[in-house]
């Protein structure tokens, strides 16, 4: 008779599930396997010149950076004197209260600059001669990346469909709204309790009830909140309280600006700072540039600039906050009460998704693609409005931009915007994003057709607060006539 322990079969299962959800990870993460003779950049952008205009942008947000710490006399990185580090530890709860003097500071840049550098893009390799339509020139982005007509859009996401349940919808469908719902909690339940990341994946693409979604957002993303995870984040946060950096002032500056001003998320301002103060310390992060277009700036020890034994990374993490990037937490702070989970749900997130909002690359959920996706739906579907904004000096993406940048947090109301977001995990995309802007157009459209001017059309576009998201992408992408 064998002397073995006999394991649990549980137990089995239940670390199989938590190794199958791991690779799951992995696979919607990292990319895929390039060619072997392929050079290494390739894994980080196929394209030259989006690498060459992502370093150049990178270049520009060095120089205001520095130029910042230099005008200011603010070094980049300082030890904090034990009594600031005790008066901040006590204080670390109510960060909202203190009222430091940023009058100095501005935001290294904001959504329009970078706007600009992505309609200055150009494939030097590319005849636009060679285009069959006039059409290809009506917009502001002119690189000729692939993207998805509607009747492939409509393959893709059939789960949306006008004959599908989703939640978010209150008509429209065979199933009567009260009936889905509560046979979707149902399922719902049960999936949050098998623990599988792909059937929440699936799950979430006909939206997430409230009482769940923070669940399945979690396990979508993989993202625990173990002993070691909280450990994790205390280490963070003892790095915040004995360092402080130039870029805390950005954050700062940026909550003050966004967050503080916005009627749904103030009162959320001390869990900005802490997630956002400990992400810039979070070195972790530095593992997504292997397939991010950008690449994390460095500084240089005093009198060694150059000298790459020499040289760190700053911020530690490699990113550097620009104007309404605490906008990309705000919306978690209504799913997760406990900061390190809502940490943790907060990175996993932006190394997925959000770091591919602000660079420059070829990605089919990248903001080049997503800005060139929009600009297509429209002129494809809506031509005469999108030539008469045009004709006007209303160029539609000049408006939608600030959407896009932000996945819509700020602008759409947050139950909304979580609807919206449960389609971005589902789907494991971001151009749902580009969908629902050009949705934002065709229903507004009666209106802008008679604006004279961008003021006047950016006055019809203000107030998104009260657009239902998923009737309007549905109506969009199934009720077009093509």
């Amino acid at each position: 008779m064998s002397c073995c322990k006999l394991i649990p079969l549980f137990c089995v299962a239940g670390w199989e599930r938590k190794l199958q959800n791991a690779v799951y990870r992995e696979l919607h993460v990292q990319p895929l396997p390039s060619h072997p003779a392929a050079p290494p950049e390739h894994a980080k952008e196929p394209l030259a010149y989006m690498r060459k205009a992502q370093v150049n942008w990178e270049k520009r947000i060095l120089k205001s950076l520095n130029s910042m710490c230099t005008e200011l006399g603010v070094p980049l990185a300082r030890k904090r004197p034990a009594v600031e580090q005790k008066e901040l530890t006590n204080k670390w709860n109510e960060m909202g209260t203190d009222e430091p003097d940023l009058s100095r500071f501005r935001p290294v840049y904001a959504p329009k600059d970078f706007l600009e550098v992505l309609i200055s893009l150009r494939n030097p390799n590319h005849d636009s001669s060679e285009e069959a339509s006039a059409k290809s020139h009506w917009g502001l982005i002119q690189v000729p990346l692939h993207d998805r007509d509607i009747p492939q859009m409509r393959e893709a996401y059939s789960e949306l469909s006008l004959t599908t349940g989703q939640l978010g919808i209150d008509d429209h469908t065979h199933v009567p709204p009260d009936l889905f719902e509560s046979e979707h909690i149902r399922i719902g339940k049960k999936v949050v309790n098998e623990q599988d990341s792909a059937a929440a994946q699936q799950y979430s693409r006909q939206g997430c009830p409230t009482g769940l979604r923070a669940d399945l957002w979690a396990l979508i993303l993989n993202s625990t909140n173990e002993p070691e995870d909280v450990m994790h984040y205390e280490q963070l946060k003892a790095g915040v309280i004995h360092h402080d950096l130039l870029v805390d002032n950005l954050i700062y500056k940026d909550v003050k600006l966004t967050a503080s001003n916005d009627d749904y998320y103030f009162v959320f301002e001390d869990f900005l700072y802490q997630v956002l103060l400990c992400f810039s310390r979070d070195t972790a992060v530095l593992e997504h540039f292997s397939y991010n277009s950008a690449t994390p700036p460095k500084s240089y020890i005093q009198g060694k600039v150059g000298v790459e034994e020499f040289a760190v990374v700053y911020p530690p993490n490699g990113v550097i906050p620009f104007h309404g990037f605490s906008m990309y937490v705000a919306p978690l702070c209504f799913l997760y009460n406990e900061p390190s989970k809502l940490y943790s749900v907060f990175r996993e997130m932006y190394v997925r998704y959000f770091f591919r909002l602000h660079s420059v690359s070829s990605s089919t959920s990248g903001i080049v693609s997503l800005c060139l996706q929009f600009e297509r739906l429209l002129q494809t579907h809506l031509p005469q409005l999108f030539y008469h904004l045009r004709e006007i000096g209303a160029q539609p993406l000049r408006i939608a931009f600030k959407w896009m940048v932000r996945a819509f947090s700020g602008y759409l109301s947050t139950d909304q915007l979580l609807l919206l977001w449960d389609r971005i995990l589902g789907y494991d995309s971001l151009e749902i994003v580009a969908v629902l802007a050009a949705a934002v157009f065709a229903f507004r459209a009666e209106n802008l057709m008679e604006v004279t001017s961008l003021t006047s059309a950016e006055a019809v576009l203000a107030d998104l607060s009260t657009l239902k998201v998923m009737p309007l992408i549905q109506i969009f992408l199934f009720a077009t006539v093509i």
